[in-house]
């Protein structure tokens, strides 16, 4: 009987090995499309949504580097590279701009973002079902409302005279200070509209998170002694510390955004100084002054800005021992 070459039999082995589970994967694949069809399907209109209106309107941002002329359409535009750029970081408007963006990001980073927190660990701790989904909803409700509503609010509440918190805190207060008009005073009123609207919508991440928490954590806790702000502080937020750390780098990537219907519905005359931002700035130039390109750079650095800070959060959590989005 002829022994079997070695090598022949070497190679049969490697092509079983490489072929087989090519077709496996491919057999496996089919079979998984073919039993969850019906949620692919659902993720139709998402990926449309996406497709149509977030990843093909990037090609417009070409425009960005042209001196771009509507008649000429974007591909026969005349290319002028970087001027519109090296126009708005040279404009007297960007520092001003650019302080008045941050300085309202830095509030909403400081005192809106870990409001959430604390109003989902304070829901977290409601043990009355009934009163529990009472707060919860008149938390969320708010969020449903839009900023024309918000805005119209802030107007009946601090009209000058009328409005009844212009009477109550001057009155307190012994003042006269027109809170709609006082550049002062702009900060303040956004940031309140801010918490007011978003942080019941913003806690449902984190209450979610809170689900999860292993309750026997809490229970030999209980046991050791430890009071409920120590259960608290030492269980609950390392236990949704990831959570709060992925929130907090995509936050980052928000900080350019500070919303231009909030902004510019409650911008007038006196309080421009501190209200202009670069969203309200490119709808200035944009659409009433016609700078197409010079605004398409605008919101251009804004992008690119808010995707460099996704990253470096992202880095700088990952150097902590802290969980990234990627």
């Amino acid at each position: 009987m002829a022994i079997p070459d070695t090598s022949t039999l070497q190679a049969a082995t490697v092509t079983e090995t490489l072929v087989l589970p090519k077709k496996q994967r491919r057999r496996s694949s089919a079979a998984h499309f073919r039993r969850y069809k019906w949620l692919y399907l659902l993720l139709v209109p998402g990926v449309a949504y996406f497709l149509v209106f977030r990843y093909w309107p990037m090609y417009g941002a070409l425009i960005a580097f042209k001196d771009y002329i509507p008649f000429l359409g974007v591909n026969d535009s005349p290319w002028v590279g970087t001027s519109h750029f090296e126009d708005f970081f040279s404009s007297p408007d960007f520092p001003r701009l650019l302080t008045n963006t941050l300085i309202l990001a830095l509030l909403s980073l400081v005192i809106a973002f870990p409001l959430t927190i604390v109003a989902a660990l304070l829901l977290n701790e409601l043990r009355v079902i009934v009163l529990k989904r009472t707060v919860q909803t008149l938390l969320y409700v708010p969020h449903f409302l839009s900023w024309t509503v918000v805005a119209s609010l802030t107007y009946l509440l601090f009209a000058l005279d009328v409005g009844p918190l212009f009477q109550l805190i001057n009155g307190v207060l012994g003042t006269d200070v027109d809170f709609l008009a006082d550049p002062s005073w702009f900060r303040p009123i956004i940031v309140l509209q801010d918490i007011w609207k978003n942080t019941g919508w913003g806690t449902i991440i984190f209450l979610a998170a809170l689900a999860t928490v292993d309750q026997e954590q809490y229970e030999a806790a209980i046991i050791d002694g430890a009071g409920r702000f120590q259960r608290v502080w030492h269980i609950t937020l390392p236990s949704i510390m990831p959570t709060i750390i992925v929130m907090l780098v995509l936050q980052m990537g928000q900080v350019l955004n500070t919303g231009f219907e909030q902004i510019y519905l409650m911008t007038n005359a006196l309080n421009r100084s501190v209200a202009d931002v670069f969203d309200t700035y490119v709808y200035f130039m944009g659409i009433t002054q016609g700078s197409y390109s010079y605004a398409t750079a605008v919101g251009l650095f804004k992008a690119v800005v808010g995707v460099v800070l996704i990253f470096g959060a992202n880095w700088l959590a990952r150097r902590t021992n802290q969980t990234g989005i990627f």
